[in-house]
């Protein structure tokens, strides 16, 4: 029996532009993906997926040859795809398919802490191959999940040349007990926020604006100067990407920083404030609440 595990993630700072190589600071969560392959019985591959509340999600049986209509079954088709991506970077991987699958995930699958990151690079660990170029194959995008997948802590991470340079970089916050993360009830798509980013023309002056940004987040020493950044950092993708902000579409009378984090639109938002203004958000709905020093691995 082998086991593999990796931690999901979060994107503090450089969202979208980390694409084209902004300097980005982001954080391995200590919630990930396990996958634990066995042999089996029964020729060819059996695959089931658990979500954290160890309910069965995602079931199938098939061979390395199947041929699966992404329209028909889209879930196994990314899964193939993965495997096959996987295969080609290493020939040597499932010459001999009678194998049990079984992944659990430790957080509820709407929280876009990774679930498809950790999945890539467990599966490369089991095949033995590049996450980075696996990722390139399937996937797409920048690469800072699956460096999160990897890490133990903080990194600094930016492309150069189409490659991943990672930095760990630990935060000296001392305000941390005046931060969390909300979950927006909803689950954004990634990709279709990094096509609508692609559509425009991106000026190279806010990709060295953000980078700045990065390194003035990490070497940050108060919650004021963290406030002020967040609300920078904001005002500069918002103009960028032509979306509102977060705070500005759902909680305008809010009187602290809130920052989106990767895909805008969903998922987790980093919040400043201490736990008396969790009610405000809990009063609108909002009961996933998590604070800073529980979500960082």
């Amino acid at each position: 029996m082998n086991t593999f595990h990796s931690n999901g993630k979060l994107l503090l700072t450089g969202e979208y532009v980390v694409l084209d190589g902004a300097s980005s600071l982001a954080i391995p969560t200590k919630k990930g993906q396990s996958l634990t392959i066995t042999h089996a019985k029964k020729e060819g591959i059996s695959w089931k997926s658990y979500d954290y509340g160890n309910a069965l999600w995602f079931e199938a049986q098939f061979c390395m040859n199947d041929t699966v209509s992404k329209a028909a079954n889209p879930l196994l088709f990314q899964l193939l795809s993965i495997l096959k991506e996987a295969k080609k970077l290493n020939s040597h991987f499932l010459a001999e398919a009678t194998i049990e699958a079984i992944t659990h995930l430790d957080f509820p699958r709407n929280w876009g802490l990774g679930s498809s990151s950790t999945l890539i690079n467990n599966i490369a660990q089991w095949a033995q191959v590049d996450a980075f170029q696996l990722l390139r194959n399937s996937f797409g995008g920048s690469g800072y999940d699956v460096a999160a997948a990897q890490q133990d802590g903080p990194f600094l991470f930016r492309l150069e040349s189409e490659n991943p340079i990672i930095e760990k970089t630990p935060l000296h916050w001392n305000f941390t007990d005046h931060v969390f993360f909300l979950h927006l009830n909803r689950k954004q798509d990634s990709k279709a926020g990094i096509k609508q980013y692609k559509s425009r023309p991106i000026d190279p002056t806010t990709i060295s604006e953000i980078s700045k940004l990065t390194h003035e987040f990490v070497s940050c020493t108060t919650l004021t100067e963290f406030e002020n950044l967040i609300e920078t950092h904001e005002e500069i993708i918002s103009k960028t990407i032509q979306l509102p902000t977060v705070k500005e579409k759902l909680f305008k009378e809010y009187p602290h920083a809130i920052k989106s984090l990767g895909a805008w639109g969903g998922d987790f938002v980093m919040v400043v404030g201490s736990q008396e203004y969790q009610k405000y958000f809990r009063q609108k709905g909002y009961a996933t609440l998590i604070p800073f020093q529980k979500m960082i691995l």
